[in-house]
């Protein structure tokens, strides 16, 4: 790192790298270009000036474009940013307790989880509340997690254990997901395939507001904790020497991960490699401490979504791909070009 800068108080205490406010900042700049561009782009274009003029209540003599921005657009657009946030922190997270830089919520296994009992919401209970998506997700994906901790754990648990077993039980997950598809309504089972697509399509207020008390206490717990990520890098007994409490840490370092994994996926579906593309740009740019490595990681997975819905709603207009079509397109190949390179 260079130029650390230590802030200490009675109640926290952290090293912060000197570039990294000023590369929050740019990267905050570059999300709201990219907020800007997908409210620009579509079958109605709006000036950039119209669509500020529109979100700062300055311009109200045209219903139309208040409706295309207010209705259609931010919502969307807002929630890809939170999806991104979300699953880049997750796939951060895991990476560091599994000390493996394959890891990612959409390899390990908590992905699978979450869609599974997603998709029997939607298949099996098609009236059910927007709100209760996150909350189904969130109980599958922590199912998912606890097995593989549980099966993992021999007087403590070995990170290449957990990635093995994460793989092998989102193989299963995926094919009752499969099973489930089968067997429900023509209707239902359409809905359920676009959105394990990865997809923005129709996404609404109500979906923002369902995602958004996940997205405020999470982050920030995440981001508190990004400290003890750091000593279990150096190792269970090293950790421990420092005065961690080391599973109790890794259980709850893990809820987090599975809570904001489970609510983006419950959200948008599976946009897969997220998690795995974000930490890996992220130590590029700032390095490997999580205290540093933490924001701009979820800054970057917010702009990697943002941009991603961007690009499959103008690369094949008027139709729309979903938007885990282009995250999968990037990601794969990287995921490919990791694992050779290791």
């Amino acid at each position: 790192m260079k130029d650390p800068l230590l802030v200490r108080s009675p109640i926290i205490s952290f090293w912060v790298d000197r570039r990294l406010p000023l590369l929050l900042l740019i990267l905050v700049m570059f999300s709201l270009v990219a907020i800007v561009l997908n409210l620009y782009q579509g079958e109605y274009p709006i000036a950039t000036i119209d669509i500020i003029k529109t979100l700062l209540g300055i311009d109200t003599g045209n219903p139309d474009r208040a409706f295309v921005i207010y209705t259609l657009r931010l919502p969307r657009t807002l929630i890809a940013f939170m999806v991104g946030v979300a699953l880049a922190l997750s796939g951060a997270i895991f990476q560091g307790l599994t000390r493996n830089v394959l890891a990612d919520p959409s390899i390990i296994g908590i992905n699978a989880g979450a869609s599974l009992v997603a998709v029997a919401v939607i298949v099996l209970f098609p009236s059910a509340p927007v709100y209760t998506l996150p909350i189904a997700s969130f109980v599958g994906a922590s199912f998912i997690a606890m097995l593989i901790y549980g099966l993992a754990w021999n007087g403590g648990t070995s990170p290449t254990l957990l990635i093995l077993l994460g793989i092998g039980l989102s193989a299963i997950a995926s094919a009752f997901t499969s099973l489930m598809i089968t067997f429900g309504s023509i209707y239902d089972v359409t809905q359920a395939l676009v959105w394990l697509a990865g997809s923005l399509y129709g996404a609404t207020w109500e979906q923002f507001f369902s995602l958004l008390p996940w997205i405020i206490v999470g982050v920030p717990i995440a981001l508190s904790l990004s400290r003890q990520i750091n000593l279990l890098n150096l190792g269970d007994e090293v950790a421990k020497g420092l005065g961690s409490r080391v599973e109790w840490q890794r259980g709850l370092l893990v809820l987090v991960a599975v809570a904001l994994a489970g609510s983006a996926v419950a959200t948008a579906g599976t946009i897969a490699f997220v998690g795995l593309i974000a930490p890996h740009a992220g130590r590029q740019i700032i390095g490997t401490n999580h205290q540093n490595l933490l924001p701009v990681t979820a800054l970057l997975g917010g702009l990697l979504v943002t941009l991603a819905d961007l690009v499959s709603r103008i690369l094949f207009a008027p139709i729309e791909l979903p938007c885990g079509v282009i995250t999968a397109a990037i990601g794969a190949p990287f995921f490919l070009y990791l694992l050779i390179r290791n």
